[in-house]
């Protein structure tokens, strides 16, 4: 393994010197300019229309139209009123592909292995246990697109056998002279829910300074039902268990960004960011747990009376430095990133027994976590004289994660004694080191893009608490193949091949157990192997004008894949443990459609068909099993007049299929008006969750126990709001997030 640490230190080295020596013996290409990259798209001023390279046809369109590239594609958020006044979740749900069930996991195509980044780079509060809380909390007006790397280029991470999800944060657009520009907005909701916000730059000569704050306050409500069965030899029931909650809650979030650009000369740009968010959950709720024999006499009954909290920040800054080698596109950036999380969950409950009589139980139970994150990026990007690209470069990323869980019990609140059995200390540090490159070019109507990246992780775990320790470390070379055809000026196809792996999280290494409820257990594996899939995909575009089509048809075969296996401990209490399968895939066909009905009447859908199949080898309980799946969404997007927009859009997320059983199918219907008041002004309006029925239920069978659990999640919500623009020139992209300056025009 030395020498694989040797050969792939050695390949960094060469590949970070490259981007000098190279920038110097290079031959500067005939007149070609580039597509900007997904990463740092070029905007143009709101209102007006921009050239969007596709593949090698530029066609006029709006901003808010898709746009795609070799290996990713990309969608606004201007014409989503949920992104004004939502989470980040619920503008991931109106993104073709991306389904994010009611608790906050995301996934893409059906596989919950997805990798979440911001302007490109990891982002400490979307990494890690915390992520679907993040999602369901944080806003997303501080977005402009939102980019869908089903199959990343060897530029991007392996790191998510699902794909990459890319959130691009609105850019300021950079004028002569001193520009001030910015947004205030503000919204209020039924039940005391309310989030205002403020986006805003200044730029001066060489200068830019931006920033984002904002706070919003929401409700935690939950609804939960669970019925447990018990079962013999022979499948009949012998017990089984209700067990129900109803939890009141609150969220509060405060986030801040600032930034600044300065362009020391014409060739070198230096940029700094310091970011920050603030999480608080609280709240109570109060679980009943029923048990009964299989004729249904009384068996035992008692209460649950808890109260939460949740606290949890993350804090990053970032340094690059930007050089530019004459021609469009020729580049090598250098950039430092530094990310720290810290959480704290905390219950205090009170049990009273009913049946037994017996006095009451006390419980304390407080989990904590941290994550440091820390990531160096150098990369070289040049245009070559036959109009192909070449990229290359050198990651680094170091994660240090400690997990603290402890429980204790007694008879009074002053009189708690540790359970050693579910208090435990786990720490995990994990190194990467990459080095990757890509070369693509233009032959006639073809293009193609090749690329090959290499990786050593290195991965140690410390259970502190027993003194065990351990680790694995590798190394994988990961190659990709994309290739675009110009059918005609308006029709594309691209095939694109990609290896992807998925490396556990740390808090699923943690052999202890983690305490849940009375029913309810959790552990991680400290013996799971990554998984690692082979993807391939093959795609029609059209796009003429405003409308767009796109098909796309895929095939991934997954070794290892994660999933949850649950054990029956005896007595009703379950034990959660990740595990790996023997093997999954999945294959299907999406289908895309952007475009209009009539001349104020626009649409945005997607539904994804697919045949799921589950090889379940060495997995207790399960069984082999396949399903076919759909999932979908739809918006309808009017403006009757230029002052005047509405907006339903619905989404439909499919089943999804596990080694023991499935999470059922469910949707939502999400309305929204605007108003444009005056030239700076706006108003909003935005109801979630029209049908108030937003949930999930989940259902595990095996020869020892049946298990279903229905959750309701935030129930029906409602804004009003406004959004008042200020300063001068251009305004940041997207504010107030849609183009009310021309009025609607006939197809």
């Amino acid at each position: 393994m030395t020498s694989f640490k040797l050969l792939l230190l050695a390949s960094a080295a060469i590949v970070t010197s490259a981007g000098p020596a190279l920038a110097q013996t290079a031959t500067p290409p005939a007149a070609q300019t580039p597509p900007p990259t997904a990463q740092t798209p070029t905007p143009a001023p709101e209102g007006e229309e921009e050239a969007t390279a596709v593949e090698d046809v530029v066609v006029n369109a709006r901003q808010t139209d898709i746009r795609s590239s070799i290996d990713s594609t990309s969608y606004s958020l201007a014409d989503d009123l949920q992104a004004q006044t939502g989470s980040l979740a619920d503008a991931l749900r109106n993104i073709p592909s991306v389904d994010v069930d009611p608790q906050g996991n995301v996934s893409l195509r059906g596989d919950a292995n997805v990798t979440i980044l911001v302007d490109g780079r990891p982002s400490g509060v979307l990494t890690g246990e915390g992520r679907a809380q993040a999602l369901l909390q944080l806003p997303a007006d501080q977005y402009a697109r939102i980019e869908v790397m089903t199959n990343p280029s060897a530029a991007y991470s392996p790191e998510g056998s699902g794909g990459v999800i890319n959130l691009i944060t609105k850019p300021t657009t950079v004028r002569a002279g001193a520009v001030t520009t910015g947004s205030v907005r503000a919204n209020v909701g039924d039940g005391g829910r309310w989030n205002a916000g403020f986006s805003g730059s200044w730029q001066q000569d060489k200068l830019t300074l931006s920033g984002d704050a904002g706070m919003r306050h929401d409700l935690a409500l939950q609804t939960f039902d669970r019925l447990r069965e018990s079962l013999d030899t022979a499948g009949a029931v012998t017990q089984t268990t209700a067990q129900t909650q109803n939890i009141d809650g609150e969220v509060d979030v405060q986030f801040l960004r600032v930034g600044a650009e300065y362009r020391l000369t014409d060739q070198i740009q230096l940029t700094t960011e310091v970011r920050g968010n603030l999480i608080e959950n609280g709240g109570g709720g109060l679980e009943t747990y029923d048990t009964r024999s299989a004729s249904g006499a009384p068996l035992s009954f008692y209460t649950r009376d808890g109260a939460f909290n949740f606290n949890g920040d993350n804090v990053g800054v970032t340094g690059r430095v930007l050089r530019r080698f004459g021609d469009q596109g020729h580049d090598w950036t250098n950039e430092l990133r530094v990310d720290r999380n810290r959480g704290h969950f905390s219950l205090t409950s009170e049990y009273d027994f009913a049946l037994p009589a017996s006095p009451p139980v006390y419980e304390q139970l407080d989990n904590r976590n941290r994550l440091n994150l820390v990531g160096f990026t150098s990369a070289y990007v040049r245009p070559l004289s036959d109009g192909g690209r070449l990229r290359a470069g050198y990651e680094l990323e170091t994660r240090d994660a400690a997990f603290d869980n402890a429980a204790s019990r007694g008879p009074a609140p002053d009189a708690l004694v540790p359970d050693p059995f579910v208090t435990n200390r786990f720490e995990v540090d994990q190194a990467v080191h990459a080095a990757y490159a890509t070369w693509e070019r233009p032959f006639g109507k073809l293009s193609a893009q090749l690329g090959l990246r290499l990786e050593y992780a290195d991965i140690e775990v410390n259970q502190v608490t027993t003194g065990v320790t351990g680790g694995q470390d590798y190394f994988r070379a990961y190659p990709t193949l994309h290739a675009t055809y110009q059918l005609t000026d308006t029709q594309s196809l691209r095939g694109s091949y990609s290896q992807r792996i998925q490396r556990p999280m740390p808090f699923q290494l943690n052999p202890f157990i983690s305490y849940q409820d009375p029913l309810n257990l959790r552990s991680g594996n400290p013996d799971l192997e990554p998984q690692e899939t082979d993807s391939f995909e093959a795609m029609w575009q059209m796009r003429a004008g405003q409308t767009f089509y796109q098909a796309t048809a895929y095939y991934r075969d997954t070794s290892k894949a994660f999933t949850d296996v649950v054990t029956d401990l005896g007595g009703g209490v379950l034990l959660t443990r990740p595990e790996n399968l023997g093997a999954r895939r999945d294959m299907g066909v999406e289908l895309v459609a952007n475009g209009r009905l009539h001349s104020t009447l626009r649409y945005n859908a997607s539904v994804n068909v697919f045949q799921q199949e589950i090889d379940a080898a060495g997995i207790p309980g399960a069984q082999d099993t396949s399903a076919t799946v759909v999932s979908g969404r739809g918006n309808l997007n009017w403006q009757p007049t230029a002052d005047d927009f509405l907006q339903i859009a619905g989404v439909w997320q499919g089943e999804t299929l596990q080694a023991q059983g499935a999470r059922e199918a469910g949707g939502i219907i999400n309305l929204g008006y605007r108003r444009k008041l005056n030239e700076k002004l706006a108003f909003q309006a935005t109801v979630r969750d029209l049908f108030d029925n937003f949930g999930d239920v989940t259902t595990y069978e095996t020869p020892t126990f049946r298990d279903r659990t229905e959750r309701t999640f935030g129930g029906r919500a409602w804004y009003l709001g406004l959004t008042y623009a200020f300063g001068q020139g251009p305004r940041r992209q997207q504010d107030p997030q849609f183009d009310f300056s021309a009025s609607p025009t006939p197809n």
